[in-house]
This record gives C-alpha cells, sequence and structure tokens, in this order.
C-alpha cells in the first residue's frame, strides 16, 4: 500500500520553494529547493512528479502572489486620481517588494520560463491591461501605460538605474495631463 496524497504537505513544499526561487532565481536542480524546504529531493519527486512540473508549479504560485500584490497596487481607489495610483504602483513594482518577482520572470525570458510556462509573455502581458483600462478609461491608454511599464521595467533589470528609471515613470505620469490628476 503506497502513501496517501497530503495535500496540505504539498503546498507547504510549492510555498517553500516559491519562496527560495523568489529570493534566489530558478534553480538548475532540485537540490537547492529540497533544502529550502526542509525536504528531500525524492519527496518533491513524490508529490510534484518531476523537476520541471515542480518549476512549472513555482512559477504558477510566484505568479498568483505577484498578481494579488501587483493588483491590489493597479486598482482603481475612490477619491484618488489615478497617475497617483500609478505613481505608488510603480514604486512597488520597481523597488524592494517588486524585485524577486522580476527576477523570475525577467532572469530567462526567452529560455526557461518559455519552455516551462508556454505562452507566459502573453499571459504576463494581458492579465494587467484590464487594470490599467479601468484606471486610465480605455485599451489605448492602458497598453501605452503597459509598454512604458514594462519597458522601463527591462530597463531597470538591464541597467540597476533606478533614479533614472524612476524619474521617467514621474515625467510619463505627469504627462498623463493635468485634468487625469484633478
Amino acid at each position: 500500500m503506497g502513501r496517501r496524497p497530503q495535500p496540505h504537505l504539498r503546498e507547504a513544499l510549492l510555498d517553500a520553494c516559491t519562496d527560495h526561487a523568489l529570493e534566489h532565481g530558478l534553480p538548475d536542480r532540485m537540490g537547492p529547493l529540497a533544502a529550502a524546504a526542509g525536504t528531500s529531493t525524492r519527496m518533491l519527486v513524490y508529490h510534484f512528479g518531476d523537476r520541471d512540473t515542480l518549476l512549472r508549479a513555482v512559477l504558477r504560485r510566484a505568479r498568483e502572489r505577484q498578481l494579488a500584490v501587483f493588483g491590489d497596487l493597479l486598482r482603481v481607489r475612490a477619491g484618488e486620481a489615478y497617475p497617483v495610483t500609478l505613481q505608488r504602483a510603480w514604486d512597488g513594482i520597481s523597488g524592494a517588494a517588486g524585485r524577486p518577482y522580476l527576477r523570475i520572470f525577467g532572469e530567462r525570458r526567452e529560455g526557461a520560463v518559455d519552455e516551462l510556462w508556454p505562452g507566459f509573455r502573453q499571459v504576463a502581458t494581458t492579465d494587467w491591461l484590464a487594470p490599467l483600462h479601468e484606471g486610465l478609461g480605455g485599451p489605448g491608454p492602458a497598453t501605452l501605460a503597459l509598454a512604458v511599464i514594462r519597458g522601463l521595467l527591462a530597463d531597470l533589470d538591464a541597467t540597476g538605474d533606478t533614479a533614472r528609471t524612476d524619474a521617467a515613470f514621474g515625467h510619463f505620469v505627469a504627462l498623463l495631463g493635468v485634468d487625469q490628476l484633478g
């Protein structure tokens, strides 16, 4: 007789592996994830099947967390001009709280993430259009804002120049217009 599934244990292992991946990036082997989760590679194989299945689960869990945090930052708030909301969201997305997500989803843009999660780049784009559409009043402004955010995040990832990218985003928010700020 084999072991019975233990979903609570699987979830705890997945959370620990996701925490590790957000801090250190996706590993090439399961060993670092097993150590971070306080278990063995064999137990990870038991719960997830193989390395790629585990890494896919880690990416999906990290994405769930990112959507929860950043989605809240981008939501429309009564009595607050949306450019103010956008500035706060930029500070969160590009700051210390957002860096782990940039690392895990950006470190291998053209490689492992796309192999593990086909279509991720499209999902990672379209997920953000709805709150931006609501806040900016249409698909055109939402697409423009998303392009600016993604471009500046790629710049920040490549250069590490926080002051310049923050200033550029502040300039973009100012260009949204005085009527948006009132």
